[in-house]
C-alpha cells in the first residue's frame, strides 16, 4: 500500500481539523478584536459547523461526474481561500462568512478522501487506509487548539489562520504530486446518488453514526467544566487534559482501523459502543475521582475516533452507486450527531444537576447507536441466509 497518498490525505484533515477545532480556544481574543461577546463569537463555531453540513451534499451535487483528485484539489483550494479570509476579517460579518466558506470542504474532502483512500487501500486494506487519512484530524486535537492559543498570546490570533491558509496550499501540493490520477465514479445520475437512502443497512451505518458521536459529545463538550468542579483540576491542566484527550483519539483512530480489517466492522463498533456505553455511566459515577476521570476521558475519546473507520468504511459498502452522496451524509451525521449531543448534554446542566449528568445522558444515547447496530446485523444476516 502506498503510503504517500494517505500522507496527502492527512495532510489536509490535519489542515481541516485545525480550522475547526481551533477557534474553541481563540475566542476570548477574536471576541475582543471584533467588538462582541463571547457567547456572539461562539457563532464562528456555529458557521463552521453550517459550512459543514452544507458543503458535503452541494459539493457532491456538483461534482459527482467529476475525476476525484480533481475534485479533492479543489475542496483544499477552498480551505485555503476560507482560512486566508478569516486572517484578513476586519468585522464580525466578514467573519462569520470566512468561517462558513472553511467549513465547505471539510465534509466533501473526508467524504471524498475516504473514496480515494479505500483505492488506495486494496487488499482489503481500505479500513487501515481511511484510518490513517483520519490521523491528521486526531493530531490536529493534540496540537491545534494549544498552538492556537500560544499564537494568541505571543502574537496574534490572526497567525494561526495563515498557517492554516499556508498549510492548505502545501496540501495542494503534496495532493497534486502523491495522489494519483482518480477517474470519477460511474455516473448513476443524480437520482441515483440517492439510492442508497433506500436501503437498511445504510440508514443504520448512518444512524449508529449520529448516536455514537452524538453520545460521546453529550459529555465531551463539557469536559473542561466537569474535571474543574468535580476533579478538582483547574484552569492550568486545560492544555494538559487536551493534550491527553487528543492522544487518545490519535490512537483510538489507528486501533480501530486495524480491528475493523481482521474481523467484522459493524461487529467491531458494535462492541465499541457498548464499551463506550460503560464508560460513559463509570464516568458518572467516577467523575469526582480525578485520576480516574482523567483516564476514562483517555478512553472515550479513544473510541471517539475509534468508531470512524469502521462506520466510513461501511457505509462505502452500502452505497449502491452513490459513494460520494454516502460519504458525505456520514459526515452530515458525524457533525450533527456533535451539534446535537452538546445540546442534549447542557439540558441537566441548565436544570441544576451539574456537571456529572452530561456523561448520563450520553450512556442512554449510546444505547440507540447500539440497537442500530444491532438491527444492522441482524438484517446483514437476515439477508445472506
Amino acid at each position: 500500500m502506498d503510503k504517500k497518498p494517505l500522507l496527502a490525505l492527512a495532510s489536509g484533515t490535519l489542515g481541516l481539523g485545525i480550522s475547526e477545532f481551533v477557534m474553541m480556544g481563540l475566542l476570548p481574543y477574536v471576541a475582543t478584536a471584533m467588538n462582541v461577546s463571547i457567547p456572539d463569537a461562539g457563532h464562528f463555531i456555529s458557521a463552521y459547523a453550517i459550512g459543514v453540513c452544507v458543503g458535503a451534499p452541494l459539493t457532491t451535487l456538483v461534482a459527482f461526474r467529476r475525476p476525484l483528485k480533481g475534485v479533492l484539489l479543489c475542496l483544499t483550494l477552498v480551505y485555503a481561500l476560507g482560512n486566508a479570509l478569516a486572517f484578513a476579517s476586519q468585522s464580525y460579518a466578514m467573519m462569520l462568512v470566512a468561517r462558513f466558506v472553511s467549513g465547505l470542504p471539510h465534509g466533501a474532502f473526508f467524504g471524498v478522501g475516504s473514496i480515494v483512500a479505500e483505492r488506495v487501500g486494496r487488499g482489503g486494506r481500505g479500513t487501515i487506509a481511511i484510518s490513517i487519512m483520519n490521523a491528521g484530524m486526531t493530531i490536529a486535537n493534540v496540537v491545534g487548539v494549544p498552538l492556537g492559543t500560544w499564537l494568541a498570546v505571543s502574537l496574534s490570533w490572526r497567525s494561526i489562520f495563515a498557517i492554516a491558509s499556508s498549510w492548505g496550499l502545501l496540501t495542494l501540493l503534496a495532493l497534486w504530486r502523491w495522489v494519483p490520477w482518480q477517474e470519477a465514479l460511474p455516473d448513476t445520475g443524480l437520482k441515483g446518488q440517492f439510492r442508497f437512502m433506500r436501503h437498511a443497512s445504510a440508514l443504520y451505518v448512518i444512524g449508529a453514526t449520529m448516536f455514537s458521536n452524538g453520545a460521546i459529545f453529550c459529555w465531551y463538550s463539557y469536559i473542561l467544566p466537569q474535571m474543574n468542579a468535580l476533579a478538582g483540576l483547574g484552569d492550568d491542566w486545560r492544555t494538559v487534559l487536551m493534550v491527553l484527550a487528543g492522544l487518545g483519539m490519535v490512537v483510538g483512530n489507528l486501533v480501530g482501523g486495524r480491528l475493523a480489517v481482521s474481523r467484522p466492522a459493524a461487529r467491531v463498533d458494535m462492541y465499541e459502543q457498548l464499551l463506550a456505553m460503560v464508560l460513559l455511566l463509570a464516568m458518572f459515577v467516577f467523575a469526582d475521582v480525578a485520576v480516574v476521570a482523567v483516564m476514562l476521558m483517555v478512553a472515550l475519546t479513544g473510541l471517539l475516533f475509534s468508531f470512524s473507520p469502521a462506520q466510513q468504511s461501511l457505509i462505502l459498502k452500502h452505497s449502491y452507486g452513490g459513494k460520494m452522496m454516502a460519504a458525505a451524509f456520514i459526515q452530515i451525521a458525524f457533525n450533527f450527531g456533535n451539534a446535537v449531543g452538546a445540546y442534549l448534554g447542557g439540558i441537566p446542566i441548565d436544570a441544576g444537576l451539574g456537571f456529572r449528568f452530561p456523561a448520563l445522558i450520553g450512556a442512554g444515547v449510546m444505547s440507540v447507536g447500539v440497537l442500530c447496530l444491532w438491527l444492522y446485523n441482524r438484517h446483514e444476516a437476515g439477508r445472506a441466509d
